[in-house]
């Protein structure tokens, strides 16, 4: 008896970490061939059959993507987006993510059930009224108006994800604190935010891949302050294949980095979770 449950222990952790594995590479291999092609010689890319394995290390294809006229500018405005939305984002949503975890108020499941339903309407179907609102407003191809946009993309998600994680929050901690003289905001800020930090980092993550990879309010906000998505979209038609390469690098690695920043965070998370 205990040696068929042992074997059928083993046959699931060999399950699941082969299933592991397979997504790992699922997800991995694109990336690993996009960046073989970026990292190749121009002439590379038209080769048959293409080689698995590294044989001709090259930063051709990437200088002459770099070189491109507006690139650099375009990825200078795609940081700059990605870091006012996350702040933004942060800033607007914890709260609200704190008050529908800590207060009961009227009209909580409608405000609930009203940012799920925001995000079923997609972009396209605001994009005459978007680019009316913003020329008189004065935001139109400026990088504060497609921040805006994205904040108000990014804001229902960042607001569900935090009520959640301020639900996990043991709230005597938080009362604890009170009667040793915090008020609320201090309780907050020096309680509850610390230990809400990791799921703050995992949705300032989905956040910054949520406008970095946004490619349709980007392009028909801007003309000449375009992200790099949009900027790649313009030229996509015209550009040769190596070109595509380069840029789908090009918007790969910024989100890897900021993930590889604040990994600490999410392991915390991990590890709170499997306690």
């Amino acid at each position: 008896m205990r040696s068929s449950v042992s074997r059928r222990y083993v046959f699931n952790r060999v399950l699941l970490y082969g299933a592991a594995i397979l997504l790992a590479l699922w997800t991995l291999a694109p990336l690993y061939l996009v960046a073989l092609a970026a990292f190749s010689a121009r002439q590379a890319t038209f080769q048959w059959p293409k080689p698995l394995l590294p044989t001709d290390f090259s930063t051709d294809t990437m200088e002459f993507f770099a070189n491109t006229r507006g690139v650099m500018g375009s990825v200078g405005n795609s940081v700059v987006v990605a870091l006012l939305t996350i702040v933004a984002s942060l800033l607007l949503g914890a709260p609200g993510g704190y008050a529908l975890a800590r207060f009961r108020f009227r009209g909580k499941e409608a405000i609930s059930m009203g940012l799920l339903i925001s995000k079923m309407f997609p972009t396209a179907i605001r994009a005459i009224s978007l680019a009316v609102a913003f020329i008189q407003m004065d935001l139109y191809d400026t990088i504060w108006g497609v921040a805006l946009v994205h904040t108000a993309m990014a804001l229902p998600f960042v607001i569900i994800v935090t009520a959640g994680i301020f639900v996990g929050v043991p709230r005597d901690l938080e009362e604890a604190a009170q009667t040793l003289g915090c008020n609320r905001l201090q309780a907050f800020l020096r309680v509850v935010m610390p230990l809400a930090l990791p799921g703050l980092a995992a949705a300032a993550i989905f956040t910054f891949v949520i406008s970095w990879n946004e490619v349709f309010a980007a392009t028909i906000l801007t003309l000449r302050n375009r992200t790099l998505p949009a900027q790649v979209l313009s030229s996509l038609n015209d550009s040769p294949l190596y070109y595509r390469y380069a840029g789908g690098f090009f918007m790969i690695v910024p989100a890897l980095i900021f993930i590889f920043l604040i990994r600490r965070y999410l392991l915390n998370l991990w590890g709170s979770i499997s306690r």
